[in-house]
């Protein structure tokens, strides 16, 4: 079976950001994607806010992103499909690519697929998605050029991307149900200064109706019922984003709607799992915290790499070893595992010493919860015996 200490599912700004900070860690790291690399950055026409970058397309940052990431000779792999299973300890993670299927076991995993958008769910929105109904200004505005077009949504990327289509359609209305738009005051004043531009508050979209495009759209006003139709070429939706947590969906923890719970490491509920970006459950998903999540994430995965391999190497690959485990939140038992550390030189004798907070998963999975300080002896990793220690002269 093909082996990586890590594998990274996702190239967006989390998945690159964690490619360079693994490989810079000296990890073997394998990014499978099965998009673009950049993620869904590639259909943003414009980034001005990501620091560093006064101004790039959205397809300009992936492959500044991606271009570091092979600076460092980080494989990315395209693939179809990826599912993370647990065998035992081991991850593997199964991709498919033109119907092949391949396994994967990998040290640690990081998730960073991202999110996207929600459809409205309205009557005709499926019949008329890539005739009129959109979701990517970047991808379809240039089809609408001089003809009038909706956007429905409140937020930042409504907002903004309606700036965007103003370049291409004779008028853009923004259809939000609230008396009011979500997004950045900055945003909203441009927006509402584009003279292309006409809000249509305290409303919602009942209906799209069109012989094959889009004609027109059936409107309700939420505070009084009216019904009116607005008939426009074009419909771009942006109400809001879904996880893209398919490869460990009912693995990890995740709230409601499926975004991932991690704790300020990015581990997830799972030894080993951690996840980064859009995926997580986060307050901001912009590109420069999904950077930022990724980076973190990389070296929390570095440190576990490299403390899993050890405590292995340690503790359950020897055919028998006996070892202390202490907390190193407790004052009395930091100063024991001191105090055997130097007996245990002092004589010649080698006896692993091992923080069972700080690794708090190994001592669980060793059932050494709630026994420290203890001496612990193991034969080929599983534990044949205890003894709760009180000073260095028991060792």
């Amino acid at each position: 079976m093909e082996k990586h200490e890590l594998v990274i599912i996702g190239a967006g700004p989390a998945g690159m950001s964690a490619a360079i900070y693994g490989r810079r860690a000296g990890l073997d790291v394998l990014v499978l994607e099965k998009a673009a690399t950049g993620g869904q950055i590639n259909i943003t026409d414009e980034i001005e806010n990501y620091p560093g970058v006064a101004h790039a397309t959205g397809p300009e940052l992936g492959d500044l992103l991606k271009n570091h990431a092979l600076k460092f000779n980080t494989e990315i792999r395209m693939v179809d499909d990826s599912k993370v299973e647990l065998r035992g300890d081991k991850k593997i993670i199964i991709t498919h690519k033109s119907g092949q299927a391949n396994e994967i076991e990998a040290e640690a995993v990081i998730v960073a697929t991202g999110a996207h958008f929600k459809r409205l769910g309205c009557e005709g929105e499926a019949e008329h998605i890539g005739q009129g109904v959109s979701f990517c200004a970047v991808c379809d505005g240039a089809f609408f050029e001089d003809l009038e077009v909706a956007v429905v949504g409140g937020g930042n990327t409504a907002v903004e991307e309606g700036g965007y289509l103003t370049k291409f359609a004779s008028k853009v209305y923004i259809i939000h149900r609230r008396d009011e738009f979500r997004a950045d005051r900055a945003a909203i004043a441009q927006a509402l200064a584009n003279p292309k531009i006409e809000p249509v508050y305290n409303t919602v979209v009942e209906k799209i109706e069109g012989d094959g495009m889009v004609e027109n759209l059936v409107l309700k006003n939420v505070k009084t019922g009216e019904i009116s139709n607005l008939p426009v070429s074009g419909v771009f939706m942006f109400v809001g984003q879904e996880p893209d947590d398919q490869c460990v969906r009912g693995l990890v923890k995740a709230e409601r709607g499926g975004w991932i719970i991690t704790n300020d490491h990015m581990e997830t509920s799972i030894e080993g799992i951690f996840a980064a970006g859009d995926v997580r459950s986060k307050y901001l998903r912009q590109v420069i915290t999904a950077a930022a999540d990724g980076a973190v994430a990389a070296m929390a995965a570095s440190s576990y790499i490299n403390e899993q391999l050890h405590l292995k190497a340690t503790l359950l690959e020897p055919e028998e070893v006996k070892a202390f485990f202490y907390s190193s939140i407790d004052e009395s038992q930091v100063k024991l595992s001191n105090s055997i550390e130097n007996a245990a030189k002092a004589k010649g004798v080698k006896i692993p010493v091992i923080d069972g907070y700080r690794n708090a998963r190994m001592t669980e999975k060793l059932g050494l919860t709630g026994k420290l300080p203890a001496l612990a002896t193991l034969k080929k990793g599983v534990v044949s015996e205890v003894k709760e220690i009180k000073s260095a002269d028991e060792i």
